[in-house]
């Protein structure tokens, strides 16, 4: 038994609802989005919204899923990419994710869009795990709490977008804004703000500040990801 090809026009109204979910779950939330108004919006009707995902449980997963994908590229992108290549990465970041930003900030806040979440700490910890390989002090906490807080960072640069091009004074999604905001972190990563004796003070600090008199936080030696 043979399958028929999928037809061109489905597949195009497929993504049609699918980028109509991402609008309507952007601005309503999930529970206040509708299917009816989202195949309105992609110029279909309910019954093929159905045929295509099921239900908005499904469709929001369908959502998930395609920017996992965008976001998967990108990191390949950059992987594959040296500093002598001269591509500004948050100027393609902010350029693929920017129409998504209003999805991901409604639905992070309201505790969804997990697979996202987690794509990205998986990155996250990729990549530290290379320069982990350099780094000549010890890190006070594992690999994944760094990769998980620090994918919780990145992602407010983008969600905050506006925020951040109000107080620049320059669009940070435009390409002057995008190349201060790739300088501005880069010079942020490069220079930390406190010393390593420093943190290593106020390490100290916290472990002798903890109320419960437990262990401290496990450190990438007691969790070596390796």
């Amino acid at each position: 038994m043979t399958t028929a090809n999928p037809d061109p026009e489905d597949l195009t109204a497929r993504a049609r609802i699918r980028d109509a979910a991402l609008h309507h779950f952007g601005e309503h939330g999930f529970e206040g989005a509708t299917t009816r108004a989202i195949a309105e919006t992609a110029g279909v009707s309910p019954g093929l919204l159905r045929h295509h995902f099921g239900s908005k449980q499904a469709l929001r997963e369908a959502c998930d899923a395609h920017l996992v994908k965008l976001i998967t590229r990108i990191n390949e992108q950059a992987h594959a990419n040296t500093p002598a290549d001269g591509v500004n990465h948050v100027a393609v970041s902010m350029a693929t994710l920017g129409p998504y930003r209003r999805y991901l900030a409604r639905a992070l806040t309201e505790g969804r869009a997990e697979p996202v979440f987690d794509a990205m700490a998986r990155m996250s910890e990729q990549w530290l795990g290379v320069l982990d390989e350099t780094r000549s002090d010890p890190p006070f906490t594992d690999r994944k709490a760094r990769a998980t807080v620090g994918t919780a960072m990145a992602l407010g640069v983008g969600i905050l977008q506006e925020h951040i091009s109000r107080a620049l004074g320059v669009d940070a999604s435009g390409e002057e804004g995008a190349h201060l905001l790739a300088l501005t972190l880069l010079d942020l990563y490069s220079h930390p703000w406190i010393s390593t004796e420093e943190a290593a003070a106020y390490r100290e600090t916290l472990n002798g500040n903890r109320a419960d008199g437990g262990a401290t936080p496990p450190s990438a030696e007691e969790h070596s990801d390796e």
